[in-house]
Order: C-alpha cells, then sequence, then structure tokens
C-alpha cells in the first residue's frame, strides 16, 4: 500500500512541475508574468525534480540558467536518494 501511495505521490508532483513549467514558458513567450523561480525549485525539491528535468528538454526552457543546468540535476540526484531510503524504510517495516 506505502508503494502506491509513493508512485502516485511521484507521479503527480512531476506532472505538476512538468505541466508548471510549460506554463511558465508559454508566459514567457507571451511576455506575462511568470512563475517564480524559487516556486519551480521549490516543487522540484519536494520529488519533482524529474518532471522539471523533462520539462526543461522538451520545451528548451531554462537551459541557459546555470542554477537550473546544475540544481535540478542535483536535486534529481537528491530525491532518488531521498526514493531508495523511503522503499528501504518501507521494506525494512514490512518485513519486520
Amino acid at each position: 500500500m506505502a508503494y502506491y501511495v509513493l508512485m502516485t505521490y511521484l507521479l503527480v508532483i512531476n506532472s505538476c512541475t512538468f505541466a508548471l513549467m510549460g506554463w511558465d514558458k508559454r508566459r514567457a513567450k507571451k511576455q506575462r508574468r511568470r512563475v517564480p523561480e524559487k516556486r519551480l525549485f521549490l516543487f522540484s525539491a519536494i520529488g519533482g525534480a524529474g518532471g522539471t528535468w523533462l520539462a526543461m528538454k522538451a520545451w528548451r526552457h531554462k537551459t541557459m540558467h546555470r542554477t537550473f543546468t546544475v540544481g535540478i540535476p542535483f536535486l534529481f540526484g537528491l530525491n532518488l536518494l531521498l526514493i531508495i531510503g523511503v522503499v528501504w524504510l518501507i521494506g525494512v517495516t514490512v518485513n519486520s
């Protein structure tokens, strides 16, 4: 059960960050008010770095910003480590 909750959370947060980056890209093209970078990093830090990274590649958005080209892969690595840790804890708890 806990695995399904984790996978659902990751699917939702990554979909949200992917959509948020797409929305920001559309707003940038129209020279409208943008999504704050802090918000993009926050969503990435809480598990959505994969969605942000995919959006960067798909829409060529934020690819010239050093903070994104370095920060998002770093956050993706941290996300992976945390996911591995949570899965390990779930496995230990279930097997106890």
